[in-house]
């Protein structure tokens, strides 16, 4: 009996040992552990304990493969899922073949254990958040053939140990943040097939021996920062068909003269060595047939030169990109008439072509691209079958008649040249065209009636042209046109809506500004409830406003300025505005509630009869509210104002008598020799200091600056400067403005009207032709005072024929000498961008103190002014997809100037990224000005950069600061930060252990794990979505990436790549 117990119990306890979950079912359980947000359930919703198979594999949980009793292959691809995950409980899956969770929010890194993972053939991350380095056992996957992690964090070099992957033939490491030389032990891995090491930062010149990989079909390189010579040998003798070395610091080995590439292999089809440092000719001696073999080529961003060859024997050809490189000549009537060729994309833009284009007859070219150049003549009589037409910044004249034998074209720009007359107002052939820019030319008469009839037209600008007549009202009610612009023309009249299909419009953009328009505001822009954008400032619009403006719910941006506009304002607009401008014209009663987050210039100037209830607008005081007119001064007033300015004058005098003896008797070198001088900074005065109050205006004059700068290095005009250059008092308000970062700013008008024998009669150079002035001009251009910097003082210059400058004047001491200056200017020339502020010329004075440097000026101000919670701040809070564009456009900027000019911005900063227009297209500024300075104004910038929180730690350190670009990397990094977490570089946040700056304060965060709590309050109503919150995360992973040491810095290629691709 007790032998057969004995055997019961034993034969219950394996049964029992049966049912309990296999070592697979414990690993995948274990993974589920980390999963925390799986919005379709298709994990956490299937793998649960009431599903499991106890035949060791659960079949019926959702992404599990199984082969027999064991997992063979967990597929969670696409699924959103948000976890932080321990990979090396997938070492117990011992028949693993297949791991692919790509394209989720999976964090965690990449084991110590990956070599156990024996059996794997088919690995893939992509497109996570895991970060770490690539551990030495990965070489133990011997059997691997797939393996795609990009698109994570990664970091460190690749090991050595990667030879051991024998049967790899996809190795996809891409838009990561690897680093250092790529190894030779890459060129042993003879199965290879595919190879992307895209957008990291990998460094030096390509390995030999991947010429004598057979297997190898696709290198891709790009957005590293590889250098040296490019490597001709592996051009000539791979057997590859797709070669990418885009984005790098690849060089010519040979003369300018020279061909950049003797030879190339026969079996490359598509090649891409676009944006790197290649110089020398298409064409050598003789010319050869180097390209017959190749479907696609670019070229572009490069400093290649010399004439372009004729492409005769280059059949196969489909797609060919030579922009932005230094070639001269005529275009090769081979490329567009297209006899043998197969052609479909041509790019020529950005180069010094000459000639005219007769003809385009090629029926396959369906994308030419030749702005930006030289071209002459009239307009081509025939297109081909073009569909996408960019003529757009040439010296093309003549008229549009030209066109009537255009067709199929879908896009077409032809800005920016020398056409005059009407536009031609025949039957409509463009069926096609959805964008059509005829703006800055000399087009006249008016707009031709035939545009209403073009059926699927969705942009159409005609801007800073000669049109006249009035507004078509079938233009405002086409159902396809999203943006119309026709600003700076001369259209008159009133604008009358009357159409039926008005209520079907989709406009979105709408400027009529600078013209002659007039009547009151149409009633029926209430039916645009799609509108973004209305600019109708600069006319003569009269009578109130109407109330039914609050029915256009989606506007962002109205500007109804200098027109004559009377009553009060809707107190109902929309409150999705984010920029708004009501001054200069002659409305009353109070401003709206919902209005006064907007600066005192969103009102004044004019509008006298407008008050603010609560005393006025962020960062201003409520006498610019109130009415300007005042009774006069009494005799007694007058004469205490005239005896304390005497008085305070002699005091100065005492005073400059005093500190010039002070100096004398340290034996400090003179003003004309360079010197520290570093500024104490003036508190936040969100109040403002009130001034006195006339109804006179603020005169500054520019001579009464320059008497009062000599002897003196002060980079600020002080208040009380201002106050003695006054004739006529007015209101002055000096308070705190994150544009001009940490000075006192005016923001009354000023002019720099600068009078004998101070008036500006030095050399006055530009470094283009776009722009044409006087010094006399200058001297007497209004001028409002915007801030200052560590290089001098700027202004806001209106020019006579309404164009706006920015004008900094330099402070004295800080500008190299003549000769020096004036060639490193010359290098700004042609510096023409989207997201870089245009410099346009500078002024050479007799005296050390007259310096100045133009540029464009941007409105409607900077990323400081939109991005600090402090007083001043224009606009509510920005979004999230706001900051992310905004650091896409300055890291696009930032690559322009590293790779295009290969020069170093030298001075980032939240007050040097402006932004521009409704879209707030961020543009920097200030760039390069190190290259105008002297040691000494150099290492001051630096010093002011450091105080500000900007200051990469090697300049720091460095006895002979020069900016770099890994310093820029780092400044941009701590920008980043600014736009994560709402705050500004130079502040000191307290915490439990003490104070800390911005980068201090995020790192610590992110060690503890905490670096979600980083982010701007305002955000957190964002952070619901998942795709923004992995946005947010994303970016703060390339952020500290930025603000690592010198030598783990990525480039800003790899940076700009990177957030492009969120």
């Amino acid at each position: 009996m007790r032998l057969g117990g004995i055997l019961v119990l034993s034969i219950f306890f394996v049964s029992a040992m049966g049912q309990l979950p296999s070592q697979d079912i414990l690993a995948l359980l274990a993974f589920k552990k980390g999963v925390k947000h799986d919005p379709t359930g298709f994990v956490l919703s299937s793998w649960n304990d009431e599903s499991i198979d106890f035949n060791g594999c659960p079949s019926s949980w959702n992404g599990i493969i199984c082969n027999g009793g064991n997992v063979a292959g967990v597929v969670l691809d696409n699924l959103s899922l948000s976890a932080d995950v321990d990979l090396s409980v997938f070492a117990n899956l011992t028949k693993l073949l297949k791991l692919s969770m790509a394209n989720n929010t999976i964090s965690g890194k990449i084991p110590d254990n990956i070599g156990d993972f024996t059996s794997l053939e088919f690995l893939d991350l992509s497109n996570n958040l895991f970060s770490s380095s690539l551990p030495p056992g990965i070489g133990k996957l011997g059997s691997l053939r797939n393996l795609s992690l990009g698109g994570n964090n990664l970091s460190g070099s690749i090991p050595d140990s990667i030879s051991g992957l024998s049967s790899i033939q996809s190795l996809d490491l891409s838009h990561n943040s690897f680093s250092g030389p790529l190894p030779s032990a890459l060129t042993k891995l003879s199965s290879l097939v595919s190879l992307n090491l895209s957008s990291n930062g990998f460094t030096k010149s390509l390995p030999k021996g991947f010429d004598l990989l057979s297997s190898l079909d696709v290198l891709d390189l790009h957005g590293n920062m590889l250098d040296g010579p490019l490597d001709k040998v592996f051009l000539m003798e791979a057997t590859v068909t797709h070669v990418d070395f885009s984005g790098n610091m690849l060089t010519s080995s040979g003369s300018q003269e020279q061909m950049f590439l003797p030879r190339l292999s026969e079996s490359i089809k598509y090649l891409n060595l676009s944006h790197n440092q290649l110089s020398g000719s298409l064409v050598g001696g003789s010319e050869l047939q180097i390209f017959e073999n190749l479907k696609v080529l670019d070229l572009s961003y490069n400093q290649l030169s010399g004439e372009l060859p004729g492409f005769n024997f280059v059949y196969d050809l489909q797609v060919l990109k030579l922009s932005n490189n230094r070639f001269t000549g005529i275009v090769p009537n081979g490329l567009i008439k297209g006899d043998s060729l197969v052609l479909s994309e041509l790019d020529l833009s950005g180069n010094n072509l000459s000639g005219s284009i007769n003809m385009v007859t090629s029926t396959l070219l369906r994308n030419l691209n030749l702005s930006s150049n030289g071209l002459t003549g009239k307009l081509p009589l025939l297109t081909g079958d073009c569909a996408v037409l960019d003529l757009s910044k040439n010296k093309f004249e003549g008229n549009l008649t030209r066109m009537v034998k255009w067709g199929n074209i879908e896009y077409l720009d032809l800005s920016q040249n020398l056409l005059s007359g009407p536009i031609p107002d025949v039957t409509p052939q463009f069926l096609r065209l959805n964008y059509l820019n005829l703006s800055h030319n000399s087009l006249s008469s008016s707009i031709a009636s035939v545009i209403t009839q073009y059926p699927k037209i969705s942009v159409l600008d005609l801007s800073s042209n000669q049109l006249d007549g009035t507004v078509l009202a079938e233009l405002l009610s086409m159902p396809t046109l999203q943006e119309l612009h026709l600003e700076n023309n001369l259209l008159t009249g009133s604008i009358n809506i009357s159409s039926p299909l008005f209520n079907q419009s989709n406009l979105q953009v709408l400027d009529l500004s600078q013209n002659r328009l007039s009547g009151y505001f149409p009633d029926q822009f209430e039916s645009l409830n799609g509108l973004k954008v209305l600019n109708i400032g600069r006319n003569n619009f009269s009578g109130s406003l109407p109330t039914s403006i609050s029915d256009m719910s989606a506007l962002s941006t109205l500007d109804i300025s200098q027109n004559h506009f009377t009553g009060p304002l809707p107190n109902n607009l929309p409150n999705s505005l984010v920029f708004f401008n009501a001054s200069y014209n002659d409305l009353s009663g109070d401003v709206p509630e919902n209005l006064r987050k907007f600066p005192s210039s969103s009102f004044y100037p004019g509008n006298t009869h407008l008050r603010f209830p609560d005393g006025g607008p962020p960062g201003s005081n409520s006498s610019e509210a109130k009415h300007s007119k005042r009774k006069p001064f009494s005799t007694l007033v007058k004469v205490i104002i005239i005896v304390s300015c005497v008085v305070a004058l002699f005091i100065l005098i005492l005073l400059a008598i005093f500190v010039h003896y002070i100096r004398m008797s340290r034996r400090v070198p003179s003003e004309h020799t360079a010197s520290k001088d570093i500024h104490k900074r003036a508190p936040p005065n969100p109040s403002g200091a009130r001034g006195v109050e006339s109804a006179g205006a603020l005169v500054v004059s520019a001579g009464d600056l320059v008497a009062s700068r000599k002897g003196t290095s002060s980079e600020v005009i002080s208040p009380g400067e201002k106050l003695t250059a006054v004739s006529d008092f007015s209101p002055s308000k000096f308070s705190w403005s994150p544009e001009s970062g940490d000075s006192y700013t005016a923001e009354n008008l000023a002019r720099l009207d600068v009078r004998s024998p101070d008036r500006l009669v030095g050399e006055l150079h530009f470094l283009d032709e776009t722009i044409a002035l006087t010094p006399e001009e200058l001297s007497k251009a209004p001028a409002e005072v915007l801030g200052r910097s560590s290089h001098g003082t700027s202004y806001k210059a209106t020019l006579e024929n309404g164009l706006f400058l920015t004008v900094k004047w330099l402070r004295e001491g800080v500008a190299k000498q003549k000769k020096e200056f004036a060639k490193e200017a010359k290098k700004f020339s042609n510096m023409r961008h989207p997201n870089v502020v245009g410099l346009r010329g500078y002024y050479w004075g007799p005296t050390q103190h007259e310096k100045l440097i133009l540029s464009d000026y941007i409105s409607p101000g900077s990323l400081a002014s939109f991005l600090y919670d402090r007083p001043g701040r224009k606009g509510p809070p920005l979004t999230w997809a706001r900051r992310l564009k905004i650091a896409v456009d300055v890291a696009r900027g930032l690559n322009y100037l590293h790779f295009d000019r290969a020069v170093p911005h030298g001075n980032l900063k939240a007050t040097n990224i402006l932004l521009d227009g409704s879209d707030l297209n961020a543009r920097v500024a200030d760039y390069c000005l190190h290259r105008l300075m002297t040691q000494a104004g150099t290492i001051e910038q630096i010093l002011d950069a450091g105080v500000l929180g900007y200051r990469a730690p090697e300049l720091a350190s460095s006895k002979k600061p020069l900016p770099s670009f890994k310093s820029d990397v780092y400044a941009f990094g701590v920008i980043l930060l600014e736009l994560l977490t709402g705050r500004c570089a130079g502040d000191v946040i307290s915490g439990e252990g003490g104070g800390a700056d911005l980068t201090d304060w995020v790192r610590l965060r992110v060690a503890e794990g905490r670096g979600s709590d980083c982010f701007d309050a305002t955000l957190v109503t964002e952070m619901s979505n998942p795709a923004a919150e992995k946005g947010m995360k994303e970016v703060l992973g390339i952020s500290l990436r930025c603000i690592r040491s010198v030598s783990e810095r990525p480039g800003i290629k790899t940076i700009y790549e990177d957030l492009s691709s969120i």
